[in-house]
């Protein structure tokens, strides 16, 4: 049997590899010892897989951000990813012969499609999200693109590294694929931390995507060519340092127009009317409109959130209901822009409003933007409002027995994965522990007509806690709206949407206004009638409650 790492006979001709320039079954000539030789392949492992794991967290980050559903989109990209990755191990049998060579190459390919995919894929959204037929499909043929590739190069890494360590000091398949595989797991322990708590808070999606390929490339060829330059030819070395002194240019030219890029784009995304543009840390909040009579939107990671043309008739439908009844100490989910703070406040016998909202950021803009605070009616600086920055299922477990007589889920539709366990079964549960006898629960479950699949749903979950409900709708007016992630490309009206709401109890609640309290400016007891007759005829039955480990939504 042979042995393709024994020595070569006196007098041969070394073994090379093609016109790529590295040589096949001989050692390596390394400029440093090979114990040196072999720690710095394992460093440079740890490094490309540290990146490669900020790419795939990159692409699943922006998809949920962009596309919606964190789920689908998680599963989608890591699925592909995976199988693509077996795919770019088998095509990279092909390269081991040009081992080092090989490798530096697919580093600089995944150093540019990696660093440039979050900037590419928030570009198509921009400037195609909005558009009807094929367009509308554009983000996520992309993303699917974007994991195919970068899943490959990133398989095609592991059998090249496992060719140059062996070259560098054989041992044995399995310690040499022990030692590869303990490298690459902990870089991508290194990067999957370094995503959240480090890229994304400080440099944000764009910028840290082309950081991380910048950091990739640099990587790649400092090992190739610093340590695996005698193995290659030197048409192989001016071609790899050429195309990696091109891939850092783009990304350095990338990085430096990031923030021009991103306005740009955001302007695409909202309309030239951007006012306030911040990511809180929670999410991104941007403000739009309130100057030149334009009415101002808020939108929430890119979903409108709040349009002032319809918050008045939102919020008074989902408050006032609620408070026709015992209203001493009221409880809002949610809600950090203040808008169902401000119905509630109206109400002179409030004693005291708890206000559980994640996001302190939110809470400080609702506070202090001129145009949001006038909208809350400066709701925030009545000493009835206490804020508290916390997750609401964690405070509710905390909350003792009976504490509200009103409760306000004033929370983002059901239909996002993100926010399903605030809508299921044990939510519920809570909700029901915390509210005093007679107390009322109201709950904003989204679109009626569109998603009354969803909006059934939330009714049947709340009576599986224990809760009577009534449902109840109100329509939306049509809004004109400029292009945006819910509007049409041509800035024309979009359609009306009703909204859904439900009303709980431990008894069944009754849909009447308080006849104390300030008259709502868009609601009558007549009309609130109405909504539920109509609601009514929209019923499905026999819908199973959803819960925490079987969502439904």
């Amino acid at each position: 049997m042979i042995d393709p790492y024994a020595p070569a006979p006196p007098g041969s001709p070394p073994s090379w590899g093609g016109p790529g320039g590295s040589r096949t079954g001989a050692s390596a000539r390394l400029p440093v010892r090979p114990a040196t030789g072999r720690f710095l392949v394992l460093a440079g492992v740890f490094v490309c897989a540290a990146c490669g794991l900020v790419y795939e967290l990159e692409l699943v980050a922006l998809a949920s951000y962009l596309i919606g559903d964190s789920v689908t989109q998680a599963s989608v990209v890591l699925s592909v990813m995976v199988f693509a990755m077996g795919i770019g191990s088998l095509a990279a049998k092909r390269l081991r012969r040009f081992a080092a060579a090989g490798f530096g190459a697919v580093e600089a390919v995944l150093a540019l499609v990696g660093g440039l995919s979050a900037m590419v894929l928030y570009a198509v959204f921009a400037w195609t999200g909005g558009w009807g037929g094929p367009w509308a499909f554009a983000p996520h043929v992309l993303l699917v693109a974007f994991s195919l590739t970068i899943g490959a190069l990133i398989g095609a890494e592991v059998p090249l590294l496992m060719e140059l360590i062996q070259r560098v000091r054989r041992q044995d398949a399995g310690g040499a694929v022990a030692d590869l595989f303990a490298a690459d797991y902990v870089g991508a322990l290194v990067g999957g931390l370094a995503f959240p708590f480090v890229l994304l808070p400080f440099l944000g999606q764009l910028t840290g995507a082309l950081v991380t390929g910048t950091v990739n490339a640099l990587v790649g060829t400092a090992l190739v060519l610093g340590l695996f330059r005698r193995d290659m030819t030197g048409r192989a070395r001016w071609l790899l340092l050429t195309a990696n002194a091109v891939v850092l240019s783009l990304l350095a030219t990338a990085t430096v127009l990031a923030d021009d890029f991103e306005r740009a784009a955001r302007h695409a995304v909202y309309g030239q009317d951007v006012r306030v543009a911040v990511r809180t840390g929670a999410q991104e909040v941007v403000l739009t409109g309130d100057t030149d009579g334009r009415p101002l939107d808020l939108f929430l990671d890119g979903r409108l959130r709040l349009s002032a043309d319809d918050g008045r008739r939102h919020h008074e439908a989902l408050v006032r209901p609620a408070m026709s009844g015992p209203h001493a100490r009221v409880l809002i989910l949610g809600g950090g822009d203040g808008l169902a703070a401000r119905e509630v406040l109206r109400h002179p016998d409030v004693r005291r409003v708890d206000v559980v909202e994640p996001d302190p950021g939110l809470v400080r803009l609702a506070r202090h933007d001129p145009g949001l605070s006038a909208l809350n009616e400066r709701a925030y600086a009545d000493p009835r409002l206490h804020v508290v920055a916390s997750d609401a299922f964690r405070e509710l477990r905390s909350t003792p027995t009976a504490t509200y007589d009103v409760v306000v889920s004033d929370l983002p539709d059901p239909g996002f994965t993100a926010g399903t366990k605030l809508y299921s079964l044990e939510f519920y549960g809570l909700l029901r522990r915390v509210l005093a006898p007679g107390g009322r629960l109201a709950v904003h479950a989204g679109p009626m007509s569109a998603r009354p699949r969803t909006f059934w749903t939330v009714d049947a979950t709340l009576r599986a806690a224990g809760l009577r409900t009534v449902a109840y709708r109100v329509a939306a007016r049509e809004e004109a709206l400029a292009p945006g992630p819910h509007r049409t490309a041509a800035g024309h009206p979009r359609a009306a949407r009703d909204r859904g709401y439900l009303l709980a109890a431990r008894t069944p609640p009754g849909l009447r206004l308080d006849p104390a309290a300030p008259r709502p400016r868009t609601l009558t007891s007549g009309s609130l009638l109405r909504d539920a007759r109509a609601a009514f005829r929209t019923r499905l039955t026999g819908l199973p409650p959803s819960t925490l480990v079987h969502p439904r939504y």
